[in-house]
């Protein structure tokens, strides 16, 4: 799930407890929303849908999120951290196993605090979380030790937009998957046409390299050509890594405009331990809307 996050430069001097700018210290006072991401191994779009496989197939094929039948913020109920560990124990959903090679000792998912602000120009995204820790040892990516991807759509322009965040543009037939030969097929989303305005807006931030990547998915994936990302920036300060965007309310081709009283769906994932492709953790779709309680991630003014 990918395109360019935004962040700030004031993140280094408000974690060092010097006074930095006046977005680090906005952002850092919105709400917080505790968002779990969980490993997802091999459970793209088509393995969703089908009944046999997934209870929910009926439910998805109607429209309704994924978020739905998984988390009852009001019974303070989530699923992604039992639906990740079994996942990597690879335990079978019904009839398949969704992380064909289990992975001993990685965690099933992370809880990350989400912090949003918008002044009249810019949107500002906070992610803050506990480092696992882990280390299998395997760099699949070298350069990076994590990565934080962002996604935006404007709902009901794309097939399955609404479900579950990044599995509208994950298929079983992507590169990464088990029993691919297509290594260059990146995610791709059904009916997408960025002439058209049918795409998921993509940013990322790059530990390593400190890349602020913008991009989008249509029908594959393009990591760069988008203009509305000003800056990512992160730091892992003691065992909590931050990562903040800045982000143009507006941009050009690959760039979702961000307009008050709408609601676009939400959703990021993380790539930890230098992992890279499928071996991540996502959240289930969300709505971001700005100034709006009811969203699920409401980006209020400062």
């Amino acid at each position: 799930m990918i395109k360019s996050l935004i962040a700030v430069s004031a993140l280094g001097l408000s974690m060092a407890g010097v006074a930095g700018s006046v977005y680090a210290a906005d952002v850092s006072q919105a709400p917080a929303k505790k968002i779990m991401v969980f490993y997802p191994g091999t459970s793209g779009m088509e393995w969703i849908l089908k009944g046999t496989e997934h209870g929910g197939a009926k439910a998805v094929k109607r429209g309704e999120p994924c978020i739905g039948c998984h988390i009852d913020e009001n019974k303070k109920m989530d699923e992604s951290a039992e639906i990740g560990t079994k996942i990597l124990a690879g335990e079978k959903s019904k009839n398949t196993a969704l992380e064909p090679n289990p992975i001993k000792g990685k965690p099933g998912s992370i809880a990350v605090n989400v912090q949003a602000s918008h002044d009249d120009s810019n949107l500002y995204l906070r992610f803050t979380w506990k480092n696992t820790g882990f280390n299998s040892g395997n760099k699949m990516d070298a350069d990076n030790p994590i990565k934080l991807a962002v996604m935006l759509e404007a709902p009901g322009t794309l097939e399955n937009d609404t479900t579950g965040g990044c599995w509208a543009t994950c298929h079983t037939d992507v590169r990464t998957m088990p029993g691919v030969t297509d290594d260059k097929k990146t995610k791709y989303v059904n009916g997408a046409s960025l002439a058209e305005g049918k795409f998921f807006d993509l940013f990322q931030y790059r530990s390593g390299t400190g890349q602020k990547i913008d991009g989008y998915i249509a029908d594959k994936r393009v990591m760069e050509g988008g203009t509305a990302l000003s800056e990512a920036k992160g730091e892992l300060n003691g065992d909590t890594w931050t990562v903040n965007f800045t982000r143009k309310l507006s941009g050009g081709a690959g760039d979702v405009a961000l307009q008050p009283g709408k609601e676009y769906n939400f959703g990021f994932a993380i790539h930890d331990d230098h992992t890279a492709g499928r071996y991540h953790y996502v959240s289930f779709g969300y709505t971001l809307a700005l100034d709006n309680p009811q969203a699920g991630v409401n980006v209020v003014k400062q």
